[in-house]
C-alpha cells in the first residue's frame, strides 16, 4: 500500500504548469522505480484474472498510452497494481510535439486538454527503455504470464510521425509495428489523436481498410519469423457517427485485428463550455468524455458481437465508472486523467470494484 496519500501530492502538482507536472511526476517514477522509494506509490495488485485475445490479463485495470511515451517507467507503473500498461505513442523518429504550452486542466470537470502531438523520443530510445524495464527482463511476454507468476502485460502504441504525408502513413505503422513486435504483448495501432493533422482520417472507410490490410500481412509475417503472434488493437476516437462506427467494426474484423481500444480524447467542448481553457485545440480526456465512450463501446459491442476484445477507456474517475465501462461492453478498462486528478489507489479500487462484480 502506497505510504504517500496522493491528496498530499496533488495540491503541489497542480500549482504547477500542468507539463511541467508531468514530467516532475515522471522523472519521479523513473528515479525512484526499483528502489525504496517505489514504496511512495505502490498499491496491492488485485487478482482478477481474465482471458482476452490469448493473453492473461491478470486484472481489469490498465493504463493508457500516453503518460510514458517513451517507457522509461514501466517498473513504476507496475507497482501501482495494473493488470496491463501501456506505453507510447512512439513514432519511428523523434519529435518535439507541438509547441508549448499544451496541456491544459480544467479541475471543475475533473478533464484535461492536450495537444502534445505525439512528441517523443523515437522507436530506438523506446526499444531501449523497454529492454531495460525490469518487467521486459522477465520476459513477460506470452500467454499464461499469471500462472508464471508475471503481474502485468504491456502494450506498445505506434502511430505516425508529423511530418509524414498521411499517403505515406502506412510506411511509419510498419516500421513502428517490426520494431516493438519482439518486445509487446500487444501493440496499438493508434489512428485516433486529434493532435497530429490528419491522423484521423485514416479512421475513414478506404484509408483504414489499405492500413489494416498491410498491418495485417506484416504481422503474418512477422509472426512465422519469430514464432509467437502478437495480437493487435486498434485505438478509435469517441467523436464518431454509428455509421462510421459499423465500418470500422467491419473493418476490423475483415482484416483480422484482435481488439478494438474505446476511445481516445474528444474535440468536443460541450461539457466544458465557458470553463478556462475550454478554448484550447486539442483532445479533451477525464469525465467529460465518460458518456461519448460509452455509447461509442455499447455500439461496438452490438457490432462485433459478444467475444470480440473491447478495451474501454475514457473518463474513470471512480471505481463505479470502470464498472459503467464493463456494463456498456467493455472487457478490460484504461485510465489516464483519472490517475492525474485520484491519484494511484484509484487502480485497486477500480480492479477490486470490477472482480466483485464477477462474483
Amino acid at each position: 500500500m502506497s505510504l504517500l496519500p496522493y491528496a498530499l501530492a496533488r495540491p503541489f502538482l497542480f500549482g504547477m504548469d500542468a507539463e511541467a507536472a508531468h514530467e516532475l511526476t515522471m522523472d519521479m517514477l523513473a528515479r525512484g522505480q526499483r528502489t525504496p522509494l517505489q514504496w511512495a506509490w505502490c498499491n496491492e495488485t488485485v487478482g482478477d484474472p481474465v482471458q482476452l485475445a490469448g493473453l492473461t490479463f491478470p486484472n481489469r485495470v490498465g493504463l493508457a498510452a500516453g503518460l510514458d511515451k517513451n517507457a522509461r517507467c514501466i517498473d513504476a507503473l507496475a507497482a501501482m497494481g495494473f493488470g496491463f500498461v501501456e506505453v507510447g505513442t512512439v513514432t519511428p523518429k523523434g519529435q518535439p510535439g507541438n509547441p508549448r504550452p499544451r496541456m491544459f486542466r480544467i479541475p471543475q470537470k475533473n478533464a484535461l486538454i492536450n495537444r502534445l502531438g505525439f512528441n517523443n523520443d523515437g522507436l530506438d530510445a523506446f526499444i531501449a527503455n523497454v529492454q531495460r524495464s525490469q518487467v521486459r527482463a522477465q520476459g513477460n511476454l506470452a500467454q499464461g504470464n499469471l500462472a508464471q507468476g508475471k503481474p502485468l502485460l504491456l502494450g506498445l502504441n505506434i502511430g505516425k510521425n508529423a511530418a509524414t504525408p498521411i499517403e505515406r502513413a502506412t510506411d511509419d505503422y510498419l516500421a513502428c509495428l517490426e520494431g516493438v513486435y519482439p518486445h509487446a504483448d500487444y501493440v496499438t495501432v493508434n489512428i485516433s489523436s486529434p493532435n497530429t493533422q490528419n491522423l484521423r482520417a485514416l479512421q475513414s472507410d478506404e484509408a483504414l481498410d489499405t492500413l489494416l490490410s498491410a498491418i495485417a500481412e506484416r504481422r503474418e509475417q512477422l509472426a512465422t519469423a519469430q514464432g509467437r503472434r502478437v495480437p493487435i488493437f486498434v485505438k478509435i476516437a469517441p467523436d464518431l457517427d454509428a455509421d462510421q462506427i459499423a465500418v470500422i467494426a467491419a473493418t476490423l474484423q475483415r482484416h483480422g485485428m484482435d481488439g478494438v481500444i474505446a476511445t481516445n480524447t474528444t474535440i468536443a467542448r460541450d461539457a466544458v463550455q465557458g470553463l478556462p481553457h475550454a478554448g484550447e485545440t486539442g483532445g479533451l480526456s477525464g469525465a467529460p468524455v465518460l458518456e461519448a465512450s460509452n455509447a461509442v463501446i455499447r455500439q461496438l459491442r452490438a457490432a462485433l458481437g459478444p467475444s470480440f476484445p473491447i478495451i474501454g477507456v475514457g473518463g474513470i474517475l471512480s471505481a463505479e465508472d470502470a464498472v459503467g465501462k464493463i456494463r456498456a461492453g467493455a472487457d478490460v478498462v484504461q485510465i489516464y486523467t483519472g490517475l492525474i486528478y485520484e491519484g494511484p489507489a484509484l487502480v485497486s479500487r477500480a480492479a477490486r470494484a470490477l472482480r466483485d462484480m464477477r462474483r
